[in-house]
């Protein structure tokens, strides 16, 4: 046969017999065998994802059923218990520790932001960052569950210390998040990723400093989503979510009220402050509070970009809070690292009511239940809570809330419908505690927490916490402290 092939006298037939063994050759290759078998293993993986996600939810309940039963006491104590001793207590009340939350990938990150999901009651959102800024590492944002202690609910690690973050309310699955790098993002807790679904760059007007607070703000005039961050590099800037983008538009740059500075080329060097905190009237739309580093309290509008409506010489130091009371439309409080809390009102130059708490204030925040009502944190671990109606001077309540005692806190947050607040602190711990019945004592014809909670109380109007009552009670209070005042003057 091969001889046949080198002198070239094939005959016909066994040409197309050649031809058909290569064709049969060309069929048996092992490539195709390969193919068919990564095709099974995809099936076989693809299947595999399919019973995970089926099972998923089972798992989830099994495992908030076997934390339940070994923190069964502390779900107790969540739900029933009531500290019977406050009736002997001249109107002080305490702090019962319930769970502490932790990480331990995010263990030795600061809590740097807490956030109550604003849909779902018992879920919370954290970002761990630092605040040793010769000790730069990656940051994270984990969401946790007051139904499982043990482990969080979703977990975002990123590539920078996050340290601030805000929940969408109308959207509680949005997140918004600044970092410590000058960058924003935006992540979406239902997409299953843990990367961010939006992100600004050093092409979309990405802050040069550190971003200290992000917040969400109603759908502009395109019905797009926007919030408005602020840093130390002296920019308000609003960022809009338009498609897959991030579009920004600086709001104003917090200029120094001395002026500008010659520069040596005979110019005008303009000096900007370094913004740490903010926070937008809950009525009128266009005016918020910007505190400093420099200890100012700006007051502004979304109007101007080079002015300001006001300015306080709030504090000597460097303010880490401002926010608006919740009921009261004139008063805001503010806190600082100068050791002090004061409470405002933003027509009057001169603070209504100053705290001293012997320590570095990392954080101050209004009770939802009442306008007189605020709670703050110090780095000594301690937590102060004052409410204004019982007394004006005191606190009625100073606990250590910490193992140890160099441990700083951080933040504090009440939760909007139970009866606990949580407390961060330096070391990445959560921990929450229960409001004594003299930490949340309301009006005779006010509600209780628990009735909020469950949605009671609808039929009696009288019933309800109400906004009238509830500044009328703030204004008692001010009509005292003015009145003295008022004589020195004349």
């Amino acid at each position: 046969m091969l001889k046949k092939i080198e002198e070239g006298g094939l005959s016909r037939e066994e040409k197309q017999k050649l031809a058909l063994a290569e064709r049969n050759k060309e069929k048996k290759l092992p490539g195709r065998k390969d193919e068919s078998k990564n095709k099974k293993k995809l099936t076989s993986i693809d299947g595999q994802n399919d019973d995970f996600n089926l099972i998923s939810k089972a798992v989830k309940v099994i495992e908030r059923m076997v934390n339940q039963n070994s923190f069964d006491d502390v779900a107790q104590d969540f739900k029933y218990y009531e500290d019977v001793s406050d009736e002997y207590r001249d109107q002080e009340g305490t702090l019962l520790p319930l769970w502490k939350f932790a990480y331990d990938r995010s263990k030795k990150l600061a809590i740097t932001s807490l956030c109550w999901n604003p849909k779902y009651r018992d879920l919370f959102a954290v970002s761990h960052g630092s605040y040793d800024f010769m000790k730069q590492s990656k940051g994270m944002i984990c969401f946790y569950t007051l139904k499982n202690p043990s482990f969080p609910e979703y977990t975002f690690p990123t590539e920078s210390g996050v340290m601030c973050l805000d929940i969408h309310p109308e959207h509680p699955y949005l997140v918004a998040a600044g970092f410590y790098d000058g960058s924003v993002g935006v992540f979406n807790v239902t997409e299953g990723k843990s990367v961010a679904q939006y992100m600004s760059t050093a092409k979309n007007g990405k802050h040069t400093d550190p971003v200290w607070q992000v917040r969400w703000q109603k759908n502009d005039l395109d019905n797009n989503l926007n919030f408005y961050s602020v840093s130390s590099d002296g920019r308000i800037v609003q960022w809009t979510l338009v498609k897959n983008e991030l579009h920004f538009h600086d709001v104003i740059h917090l200029s120094l009220a001395e002026g500008s500075n010659d520069s040596p080329d005979g110019g005008q060097l303009s000096t900007l402050c370094c913004g740490t905190t903010f926070d937008f009237h809950p009525q009128t739309d266009y005016m918020f509070l910007v505190g400093t580093e420099e200890g100012k309290i700006h007051k502004c509008s979304k109007a101007y970009s080079t002015q300001f409506l006001d300015s306080i010489d709030a504090h000597h130091m460097a303010v880490y809070k401002v926010s608006w009371n919740k009921f009261h439309p004139k008063i805001f409080i503010t806190c600082s690292a100068d050791w002090t809390v004061k409470i405002w009102d933003h027509t009057v130059k001169d603070p209504m009511f100053t705290f001293d708490l012997s320590s570095s204030v990392g954080d101050v925040a209004w009770a939802p239940y009442s306008s007189t009502v605020f709670a703050a944190v110090t780095a000594d671990g301690k937590v102060f809570v004052y409410d204004l109606n019982i007394n004006k001077y005191e606190p009625i309540c100073e606990q250590s809330v910490v193992a140890k005692k160099k441990t700083k806190l951080t933040h504090i947050s009440f939760n909007p419908y139970h009866p606990i607040l949580i407390v961060g602190d330096e070391r990445g711990y959560v921990t929450s505690l229960k409001l004594s019945p003299n930490l949340r004592k309301l009006p005779k014809n006010s509600n209780n927490f628990d009735r909020r909670a469950k949605g009671q109380g609808k039929k009696g109007a009288s019933a309800e916490i109400t906004p009238e009552g509830e500044i009328a009670k703030m204004d008692k209070l001010l009509a005292l402290v003015r009145e003295p005042e008022l004589a020195k003057k004349n």
